[in-house]
Order: structure tokens, then C-alpha cells, then sequence
């Protein structure tokens, strides 16, 4: 059996402070960097070891998966890094709290803004200091790659075929292969994996550094998808993240 273990990067900076993070580069928190240890400690604990590994640009998954790979001693094996795995873009509500925002607009509108499918806040202006046009990670893309916001269709637009050309094939050489990235590039992915419909998409959620599982037979036929851990403790921290955007 051939497995690919989907990793939303530990808890960052911004998580704590429920603030809309996106494309923004802020740090794990001293919480994200032990929710991280734990991961890596189970990952080993079940007999996992991976050969290869991919992660976007940003840093709070960056080091989720170094932290990972160091508590299983395979700190040597190949990473890959792209920006099609970056975080979704949240446009002008990057670094707004989540709650203090649903006061203001409303829990069904910052819902809409955080869940939906095909609909995306309000861009950050072409020459806006938080741009990722100002980042030199993203030098080399062209200005119609660079979002200045994205719904979740978009970002499904540039990491679904990167899983579909670059990670996914890997699977024909590599038995175990890990992924670490953020909560809506995951969403994307795993709509993509299991067929979610663009309504029911808005209700999933991913938990923080909880190792998503899934088992592929040697045709690459996806066979099972499970969480590692414990059932009850994941309902708890999934209801956790569809709660962030409630009104103080």
C-alpha cells in the first residue's frame, strides 16, 4: 500500500491570534511548534517513513515539516517547495480578526469569504505593501499567476494540477510521501481526492498538524482516507477551525 499523508502546517502566530493569515508569512507559535513535535512523534510511532516531501513557500509550513521530519530522523530526505501550495489568498482581510470581523459583516458573510467555493474578498490594490508582487520569493512569476486575492475555486485552480503533475506521480517511484501546507490549499486537494461537491466543500475542515492519511493499492487506486489520532479529539479541534469566525 502506498501512502501520501496530507499535514496542515502547526499552529501559527496568527492562528492564535484568529487572525486571516493567507499569503502573509507570519511564524509558528511555541503551541504550533509542539503540535508539530506530536505529529512527527506519531507519524514515527505508526511506522511511517517517508521518501520524499513537498511544502509551499511560507514559512509556518516550512517549519511544521522540519520539525516533523526531524522527530523521525529523516531530516536528509527530498523537499520540494512551491508557491502552488501557499495558503489561499484572503485579499484585504489579511491580518483582520476573524471574530471582530463577523461583528462587523456578519458570521454568514466572513463565512462565505472563508468557505465558499467561487467566492473571494476584496483585493489588495496592485501596489499594496503586503502585495506578494513586492516578495522576492515571487520574483520569477508573472504578474496574472501573483493573486492579490483568491476564492477557494482559485486556489484549487494552481494546486489541484500541481498534486495532479508533480506530487501525485512521485507515487509510481516512492511508497510514503508526505505534504505539509495550509488549510485551504489541503481543502482543494482532498475536494479533488474525494470528490466533495462545491457546497459540502464549505463544511470541511482540517485541524492544525493532525496527520491526514491516504492509502493508495500499487495501480495508485485510492483505497481509504483516515485522520491519525484520536476521533474524539479531532471532531473537537475541526469544530474548533468552523468556529474561528464566530461573533464575540
Amino acid at each position: 500500500m502506498k501512502k501520501i499523508v496530507l499535514l496542515r502546517h502547526g499552529e501559527s502566530v496568527w492562528n492564535k491570534e484568529n487572525r486571516f493569515t493567507g499569503w502573509t508569512d507570519v511564524d509558528l507559535s511555541d503551541a504550533g511548534i509542539k503540535e508539530a513535535q506530536k505529529a512527527g512523534k506519531s507519524l514515527a510511532e505508526n511506522g511511517f517513513v517517508f521518501e520524499k516531501a513537498f511544502t509551499s513557500y511560507l514559512k509556518r509550513a516550512v517549519k511544521t515539516l522540519n520539525v516533523v521530519l526531524d522527530q523521525m530522523n529523516l531530516d536528509w530526505i527530498p523537499v520540494e517547495k512551491s508557491w502552488r501550495l501557499n495558503e489561499k489568498h484572503y485579499g484585504m482581510l489579511q491580518g483582520l480578526n476573524k471574530a471582530e470581523t463577523a461583528a462587523k459583516y456578519g458570521a454568514d458573510q466572513v463565512l462565505i469569504w472563508r468557505r465558499s467555493y467561487d467566492i473571494a474578498p476584496n483585493a489588495l490594490a496592485m501596489d499594496d505593501a503586503a502585495s506578494p508582487r513586492m516578495d522576492i520569493r515571487y520574483k520569477e512569476l508573472n504578474d496574472n499567476e501573483i493573486p492579490l486575492t483568491e476564492s477557494l475555486s482559485d486556489t484549487v485552480k494552481r494546486a489541484v494540477p500541481y498534486w495532479q503533475n508533480v506530487i501525485f506521480p512521485e507515487l509510481k517511484t516512492h511508497n510514503q510521501i508526505i505534504v505539509v501546507a495550509h488549510g485551504n490549499s489541503l481543502r482543494g486537494i482532498v475536494k479533488y481526492l474525494k470528490n466533495i461537491s462545491n457546497e459540502d466543500i464549505v463544511n470541511f475542515n482540517i485541524p492544525t498538524a493532525i496527520p491526514y492519511v491516504f492509502d493508495f493499492d500499487d495501480d495508485l487506486n485510492l483505497k481509504n482516507d483516515y485522520f491519525l489520532g484520536d476521533e474524539d479529539e479531532i471532531k473537537k479541534l475541526m469544530d474548533a477551525v468552523a468556529n474561528q469566525a464566530q461573533k464575540k
